[in-house]
């Protein structure tokens, strides 16, 4: 099958481009760096430039699906032109493929998008599920819903939607885990304000062989990209502490302390989602890392 896949040179879409080329399929990726692209037998690059809105047709000869990763990084300051680019990189991106594939003949039969678990409210109580529809009245919540908006447009084109809500991603090159073990590695780290806020983390290498089992049996809808059994942020740090062996002796980091620091970005540290991945185990997938302990020695050791 030949993919298309927009964010591949990210760090979910290189995980998902060797996944994919081992498991014998093509894929065609979209840059906007002319210098990054490449041209393989069954690995081949196409530019691209959302806001210009600039596209190589090209790119969707013989792709059946696309696997929708780009958006710009949410891990920076986020100043208000930042703030737009997370929004716009998102947005304009999925308007370019949706026009795209309306103006031009192709064989595309499903789209997979990356999405992400901000848009449940913060609860340290709540247990989210992919039908539950309030959406976290922040900044990210917003990002989230205006994508996912229009991202359900290519179902007016009969193409089926596909939207993975992704966690806290764990990986050893680079991502969430990386910047959580530097402090703890020389001694200096400790839990976010109480500590008692969720957070649904995943592996990359199960978060990849979601998007490639949500593709392969062309599953529709809302899928929840996270392990079984989240963790609470206290647990998370007491976790890769042990798992470095270093001791966690500072008290918790207060919010204020963060938020001097990140500014309205310091949200995605302290906010709280529980999120459930029942849907996905009702549908028979399997989990290399269901385990916090496991993915962290996988990891870090």
């Amino acid at each position: 099958m030949t993919v298309l896949i927009t964010g591949a040179t990210g760090l979910v879409g290189q995980e998902l481009v060797n996944l994919l080329l081992q498991n014998g399929h093509n894929v065609h990726y979209l840059s906007t760096s002319k210098s990054k692209l490449v041209t393989n037998t069954n690995y081949k690059g196409f530019y691209w430039n959302p806001k210009n809105a600039e596209i190589d047709t090209k790119a969707l000869t013989d792709v059946e699906v696309i696997i929708h990763l780009a958006g710009a990084n949410v891990a920076k300051k986020w100043t208000t032109a930042y703030k737009e680019e997370i929004i716009e990189s998102r947005v304009l991106s999925t308007q370019l493929l949706y026009k795209t594939l309306q103006k031009n003949s192709h064989q595309v039969k499903q789209i997979i998008s990356a999405s992400a678990v901000g848009i449940y409210p913060d609860s340290l109580t709540d247990i989210y599920h992919e039908t539950d529809l309030d959406i976290d009245v922040s900044f990210l919540g917003n990002v989230v819903k205006q994508w996912e908006n229009e991202v359900s447009q290519f179902e007016k084109l009969e193409i089926i939607v596909s939207k993975i809500r992704i966690g806290i991603v764990l990986a050893k090159n680079g991502g969430a885990l990386q910047e959580m073990a530097k402090p703890i590695k020389y001694g200096v780290g400790a839990a976010f304000g109480s500590g008692e806020q969720y957070q649904s983390w995943i592996h990359v290498q199960d978060l990849v062989a979601i998007f490639q089992f949500v593709m392969e049996n062309r599953l529709p809808g809302i899928y929840n990209g996270v392990a079984p059994y989240p963790v609470t942020n206290s647990e998370l740090t007491k976790a890769i502490a042990k798992t470095l062996g270093k001791p966690l002796f500072l008290p918790n980091i207060p919010k204020f302390a963060m938020k001097l620091i990140l500014g309205e970005m310091h949200q995605i540290l302290f906010s709280s989602q529980h999120v459930s991945c029942r849907k996905l185990l009702d549908e028979n997938f399997q989990f290399k890392f269901a385990s916090l302990d496991k993915a962290l020695n996988d990891l870090l050791k």
